[in-house]
C-alpha cells in the first residue's frame, strides 16, 4: 500500500537515491530542496531545515498533497570542512544548525502525524565519520554522531506507538566528489575499505527503504552502517 514519505535534501546524491527507490516501490514521495526544481519525477517543496516556520510550510503542503508523512528520511546536510584550529563559530553552529537541528526539527513535525496514526518510520542519514571521526571535520562529525544519540532517545519515547527510529551510516559514496579526488587519495581512502570500492548511492537507498518496510518493524534505535567495513567497530 502507498505510503507518504518525505526525504529531506532529495534532490540529488543519496537523497535522491532513497526517493527514487521510494517512489520505485510505489511509494507517494516528496522531496525538499532549497533552491531550483525537483528531480524530473518528483514531486519536490522548497524547505530550509534551519527555519521552523520553512519546515512548518513544508509539511503542510506535503500533508496536502499526498497525507499525514509516515515515514521520514532526514538527509539534509551541509559541510563546512577544515582544521579545528581554522574552524570559525559559524562553520561549526551551521554545520550542527543544519545537520542536527534540521534532522530535530522535521523529526519532532513528522511525529505529530505518526503519533496520531500510532505508526511510523522515521530514518537518519549519518555518516561513518560520526562514529570514526575525520581530521578537518570537526563540526560534520559532531552533527553527525548526534544523530544517534537522537535516534535512540526518539526510539524510546516514541516506541509504544510503533514509530521507529534508526540510523544508517554510508562510508566513502560514488559521487562528484568522490570522482574529484586525486588518486593517491583515493588509494589511501580504498586500502581502508575492507571490500576495496566505494558504496553505490543505490546501495544505501536499499538499506533505507528496508528499515522502512514491515521486514524492519521490530528494528529500532539501531546504527546501520553501509560503509564496506570502514567504521566496524565503532
Amino acid at each position: 500500500m502507498s505510503r507518504s514519505v518525505l526525504v529531506t535534501g532529495g534532490n540529488r546524491g543519496i537523497g535522491l537515491a532513497i526517493a527514487r527507490a521510494f517512489a520505485e516501490a510505489g511509494d507517494a514521495v516528496t522531496i525538499t530542496h532549497r533552491s531550483g526544481e525537483p528531480p524530473e519525477g518528483l514531486s519536490g517543496v522548497l524547505c530550509d531545515v534551519t527555519d521552523a516556520a520553512s519546515v512548518e510550510a513544508a509539511f503542510e503542503k506535503v500533508e496536502a498533497e499526498q497525507g499525514p508523512v509516515e515515514v521520514l528520511v532526514a538527509n539534509a546536510g551541509i559541510t563546512r570542512d577544515t582544521l579545528m584550529l581554522r574552524m570559525s563559530e559559524d562553520d561549526f553552529t551551521d554545520v550542527v544548525d543544519t545537520n542536527l537541528s534540521g534532522a530535530f526539527r522535521v523529526a519532532k513535525r513528522a511525529s505529530k502525524g505518526m503519533l496520531r496514526a500510532r505508526k511510523g518510520r522515521i530514518v537518519f542519514i549519518s555518516s561513518v565519520v560520526g562514529l570514526l571521526g575525520s581530521a578537518g571535520q570537526v563540526n560534520y562529525a559532531a552533527s553527525k554522531a548526534g544523530m544517534v544519540g537522537m535516534a535512540r532517545s526518539i526510539a524510546r519515547e516514541l516506541g509504544s506507538r510503533s514509530i521507529t527510529a534508526n540510523v544508517v551510516a554510508p562510508g566513502f559514496v560514488e559521487s562528484d566528489m568522490t570522482a574529484s579526488l586525486s588518486e593517491d587519495r583515493k588509494d589511501e581512502i580504498l586500502k581502508g575499505i575492507p571490500l576495496g570500492r566505494y558504496a553505490s548511492a543505490e546501495e544505501v537507498a536499499r538499506v533505507v527503504r528496508w528499515l522502512a518496510s514491515d521486514e524492519a518493524a521490530y528494528i529500532t534505535g539501531a546504527v546501520v552502517p553501509v560503509d564496506g567495513g570502514l567504521g566496524m567497530g565503532h
